[in-house]
């Protein structure tokens, strides 16, 4: 454990230094992060109004609150290690990563953190101002709040995992692209992330219940507002669990199987 905590340390401050080279692509990267929750923020909010003042249980202070807190969740959860496999593998590059010492999903992570932490500073701010625009209403439990950091990081691991496995197909097709966007779509829609669950017909929302995508973004919003009970909170984070080890069983499977047909081209 010692060394794989000085590999991570070695991992992170290589990514962070990187991070900051291309300070520029950041903010891209960024701006178009919250620029999404917003433009469903003000449809939504728009939608509240025309109705009366709210839709499917949520008004126009409810809507502000579920895409911040949204977007806060998305920023901590996400990963982008499925766009980027397709090249690694097609290029030879990999071939580096397999002769270093650690899995290489360990370089992946801290990378992940390292964007993290250094997009953070913007992304404090840019809530607070949105918060003070939009004035969100928050209806914050006590016991939601102690436990949501345990629903964000079984979030982010189940996240991972299934991004990283689905990173893996590129050992069968180096053109993973149709596959990425199609579960980007899914993700978009059974998530929460472009509309409140509670917004979608009672079949949409029990499909969503048995995929991972409500779980690891969805279930950590609603318990951040104080829209879940106790036994609500429970059993999400049974499923949360049964999904992170769904998620990192299907990767030691994928991985193993895809590097026993690996074949690299180029430098």
């Amino acid at each position: 454990m010692s060394h794989l905590l000085s590999v991570y340390k070695g991992y992170f401050r290589t990514s962070l230094a990187v991070q900051f080279q291309y300070r520029a692509a950041m903010f891209i990267w960024l701006l178009g992060a919250i620029m999404e929750p917003l433009v469903y923020l003000v449809v939504w909010r728009t939608v509240a109004l025309q109705q009366g003042g709210s839709v499917g249980g949520y008004d126009v202070g409810g809507f502000a609150a579920y895409y911040l807190t949204m977007m806060l969740v998305n920023h901590f959860t996400f990963s982008w290690i499925m766009w980027e496999y397709d090249y690694r593998i097609r290029s030879g590059e990999f071939s580096s990563l397999l002769l270093k010492p650690v899995h290489p999903i360990h370089s992946d992570m801290a990378d992940n953190w390292a964007y993290k932490l250094f997009t953070l500073t913007l992304y404090v701010p840019v809530a607070i101002g949105l918060a003070w625009l939009f004035r969100p209403t928050w209806n914050v439990e006590g016991w939601a709040l102690l436990v949501l950091p345990v629903a964000l990081i079984l979030a982010f691991l189940t996240r991972f995992f299934l991004d990283w496995s689905l990173a893996m197909s590129a050992f069968w097709t180096t053109r993973v692209q149709a596959i990425n966007q199609a579960y980007f779509v899914a993700m978009l829609f059974f998530s929460g992330r472009l509309a409140p669950l509670t917004l979608f017909p009672p079949w949409f929302q029990r499909i969503a219940d048995f995929l991972p995508f409500r779980w690891v973004m969805a279930f950590p919003v609603e318990l951040a507002l104080g829209r879940l009970t106790p036994g609500q909170a429970l059993i999400g984070f049974g499923v949360q669990l049964g999904w992170m080890a769904a998620g990192l069983l299907l990767l030691n499977l994928v991985y193993r199987a895809g590097i026993r047909r690996y074949a690299a081209f180029g430098g």
